[in-house]
């Protein structure tokens, strides 16, 4: 694992400490006395003057050659985002036909390629997506046990009462459409709009836990989800820069775990606040929560993205040879890089995709629907455990865990099914694994949520409760391995133009999210919780043939389609 100090340089609060310091301070290897310039990137033999501008004695540096080597062969299936194949390139040598301008990485196994950086410090940052992912998820339905007694404070229906709830996945779902696109500019990268967007997103629980307006706080709800949508949007991507195809499930895994998690435990962690001390109280617990995060991921959260990293080492290597047509492939792309273009790839290309794709339709169909019935349960749960078995409002918040549960007994299974069939297929096949592969675990996961909904809608109020929190804990199972099958044959089918897939997803999954409660609990208290969960497992029913249709007729779809590889 690479040095504390390392670590730390490449964290938000490291970058404001070397570049106030004037480069004096967690120095890189270009800012050493003794760093050895690559040759392709020295003043050629009839430009010798133009060695007085550089600003140490590169002398020895020509007595040592620098070994070309190429990125392997297989490193365009990493790619995961429309300008990221500079992740995989290395530099060689003028004979081998690169630009000698070009920054790119040293060698193939260079230490500041994500792609190579080590397990532990890859986990570790992939644990401070995570955090982050569940700090902001965890807003969404932190308010939801104080949707009574809001009620009763502004004198509202259930409804209006639950725009608390829906104007924040509003928020997160509009959010990425705006906020995203500076996580696609080379020159910013990932982890200082990660920082801002935490930022805002921390600094707007204060009014919106001190406000007693009721308009007030739907307005700071929409805006703290709409500040909060970046680590959400790009999270996933953040994983992608560190993981290669073979083990990204895995990681995907651990931060689908957290995405999941979020809403699951935002009931639990406010329900005996506010059952004690008023709703207020959730925006306060939310306030510490995303607090912390804010303060330990500013000074250890690492920049992921390559083309940052290769944006920021030709700006070093610029100053320190004076020669200004060093450029990263970053650097290239967005000065050619228009207005219209990132229009083009945040607003209408999603949207494109949305209507026209066959592949990207079905999914979003199918991931939109996972999430109504999951924001569904913020409106089932009280009536079954909270009126049905009479339990006090903390308490009956826990059953909530049983998501969780089931969220990890899922993960455990795709965990299982990558390392014993896809990590041996991605070998035997060199990488080149058609991606319906990915789609095994959506098999299981289809029928998990019609066993789920006719369990919990059917046993409620009529058993033990041990039953109902058993059959909700289907639906965690049946969300990790849909979500991660989706989220995965979205990458891999559409390469070039992955991160308008998954946008198009999580916009159109979060406003029918945003929809759900507000006639979800309409609807289960006018048809019961029986025949309510009923109606939804029978839309399940339907849902079922999509991933089995996707995984026959897939490879004739991305055939035919303009955008997908």
């Amino acid at each position: 694992m690479a040095p504390l100090r390392t670590l730390f340089r490449d964290t938000c609060a490291g970058q404001i400490i070397y570049y106030l310091s004037g480069h004096r301070f967690l120095r890189h290897p270009e800012d050493e006395p003794d760093f050895k310039v690559p040759e392709k990137f020295l003043p050629d033999k009839n430009q010798q003057r133009g060695s007085d501008m550089v600003k140490r004695d590169q002398r020895s540096a020509s007595d040592r050659s620098q070994h070309p080597s190429t990125a392997h062969s297989d490193s365009e299936e990493t790619i995961i985002e429309d300008r990221d194949s500079s992740r995989n390139q290395v530099d060689g040598s003028e004979e081998e036909g690169q630009d000698p301008n070009l920054v790119d990485w040293y060698s193939e196994d260079d230490a500041e390629n994500p792609l190579n950086w080590s397990v532990p410090r890859k986990t570790f940052v992939t644990f401070c997506i995570c955090l982050i992912t569940t700090s902001v998820y965890s807003g969404s339905s932190i308010f939801t046990p104080g949707v009574q007694e809001a009620m009763q404070t502004w004198r509202v229906g259930q409804v209006p009462a639950t725009f608390g709830l829906s104007l924040f996945v509003i928020g997160y779902a509009l959010g990425p459409m705006f906020l995203s696109p500076m996580t696609e500019i080379p020159a910013i990268g990932r982890t200082f709009p990660y920082i801002i967007a935490l930022t805002m997103f921390v600094l707007l629980q204060v009014p919106s836990a001190l406000t007693n307006s009721f308009s007030g706080f739907l307005v700071l709800r929409f805006l703290a989800g709409f500040f909060g949508s970046p680590p959400l949007a790009t999270g996933g991507a953040s994983i992608s820069d560190m993981f290669a195809p073979d083990t990204r499930t895995f990681a995907m895994g651990v931060y689908g775990l957290s995405a999941a998690g979020g809403p699951a435990l935002g009931p639990v962690i406010s329900g005996f606040a506010i059952a004690a001390r008023g709703w207020h109280w959730s925006m306060w617990i939310l306030l510490w929560l995303s607090g912390f995060a804010l303060v330990f991921l500013t000074f250890t959260l690492t920049e992921t993205s390559a083309t940052n990293i290769l944006v920021r080492r030709a700006r070093r290597l610029r100053k320190l040879i004076g020669k200004k047509e060093l450029k990263s492939q970053g650097e290239i792309e967005q000065a050619n890089m228009k207005p219209m273009d990132i229009v083009q790839m945040t607003i209408i290309r999603p949207w494109k995709m949305t209507l026209t794709e066959p592949i990207v339709i079905a999914l979003n169909a199918y991931i939109a629907f996972v999430y109504a019935v999951l924001y569904c349960w913020f409106e089932s749960f009280p009536i079954v455990f909270l009126e049905g078995y009479g339990w006090g409002l903390g308490v009956a918040q826990l059953p909530f865990l049983s998501l969780l549960v089931g969220s990890i007994l899922g993960f455990a299974g795709i965990a299982f099914w990558n390392q014993n069939y896809y990590r041996p297929l991605y070998s035997k096949l060199y990488g080149k694994v058609p991606p319906e592969e990915r789609l095994y675990p959506a098999f299981v996961g289809s029928f998990c949520y019609p066993i789920c909904l006719f369990w919990f809608g059917w046993s409620a109020n009529r058993t033990s409760w041990v039953a109902p929190v058993i059959g909700a804990a289907f639906f965690g199972i049946g969300t990790t391995c849909m979500f991660m099958s989706a989220l995965n044959y979205l990458s891999d089918a559409y390469p070039r133009h992955v991160a308008s897939a998954l946008a198009s997803n999580d916009i159109v999954r979060s406003l029918l999210g945003a929809a759900a409660p507000l006639f979800a609990g309409i609807m289960f208290r006018n048809i019961g919780i029986d025949w309510g969960c009923s109606l939804l497992g029978f839309v399940s029913l339907l849902m079922i043939p999509i991933p089995f249709v996707l995984y026959k007729f897939g490879p004739q779809l991305r055939k035919r389609s303009k955008m997908a590889d």
